[in-house]
């Protein structure tokens, strides 16, 4: 890769996504995938490599550079021949150390809904096809309710923005429960994208149209509360359709104010979280 100057640059933390169109940017990723006489190499290997390799550098805040050269990639999986790592007494936590801030884990919570154990956790990249299919689940009238216009599925460039986040300054929620088959599916998302002084954020939340009315959007909305109030976020506010009612009583029930009368059919809706200090 030195000889060719052959690169790729992404900021930690990676997950498998990012570290796949990492590779995919640089011009040996197509040998990667065989050519001759020689077989693809294993490309999932690469992934979880690059995102370990990662992760020991955002968990150990000592570590100043990490060289593996050269990491040796076939068909049975990776091994790195050479490394080579340099320290430094730490002067900062891993996360503080770090552009972007990594997956909240800490934010993962199992409820029981409907008599089925769901988990409540932050989106992570690796949910933009299950969020294209819940999408898909939703009503047209939803869609409108939800983006104040008529939508088919987003193109991957808006599923990719919906679900590869921010933490700093974003938050998405969604509610996961597993079907028959053991696969993953969002049932929910509650979102807040808050102003770069975190004195304001602006949230929204649906529910897949077949489970409305079940308590879930309620149970989401809390949550995003509950978070923003944590992350030291004054004021929530949010806009909704003036025939929007299951959102309108929403908002009521959970302290919002209905600023009336709507303007232009839309209703602001907002919320104190914490009085401001000036």
């Amino acid at each position: 890769m030195e000889l060719i100057a052959d690169r790729a640059v992404a900021l930690p933390p990676l997950n498998l996504n990012l570290a796949k169109e990492v590779v995919s940017r640089t011009r040996i990723s197509k040998l990667l995938a065989g050519y001759r006489d020689r077989p693809a190499v294993d490309h999932d290997a690469i992934y979880v490599a690059l995102t370990q390799v990662s992760q020991l550098v955002c968990d150990i805040p000592e570590i100043i550079e990490l060289d593996i050269n050269p990491l040796y990639a076939d068909e049975n999986g990776v091994m790195a021949l050479d490394a080579r790592i340099g320290v430094t007494p730490a002067t900062a936590s891993g996360q503080e150390r770090l552009a972007i801030r990594p997956y909240p884990k800490d934010q993962e919570e199992w409820i029981e809904w409907e008599g089925k154990p769901v988990l409540l956790r932050p989106i992570r990249p690796e949910d933009e096809y299950q969020h294209s299919e819940f999408f898909s689940a939703l009503d047209p009238e939803d869609v409108r309710y939800r983006f104040f216009c008529m939508m088919r599925t987003p193109p991957h460039s808006q599923l990719a923005r919906l679900t590869q986040i921010d933490y700093n300054r974003e938050m998405a929620f969604i509610a996961v429960i597993r079907n028959e088959q053991g696969r993953e599916e969002t049932l929910g998302v509650a979102r807040a994208v808050a102003d770069p002084d975190n004195v304001r954020a602006e949230f929204a939340v649906i529910v897949r149209s077949d489970i409305k009315s079940k308590g879930l959007g309620k149970i989401l909305l809390h949550k995003l509360i509950r978070y923003s109030v944590s992350h030291g976020t004054q004021e929530l506010v949010g806009q909704t359709l003036w025939e929007n009612s299951r959102m309108l009583t929403l908002a009521r029930q959970l302290g919002f104010v209905v600023h009336t009368p709507p303007v232009d059919g839309i209703v602001q809706l907002t919320l104190v979280l914490r009085p401001s200090e000036r």
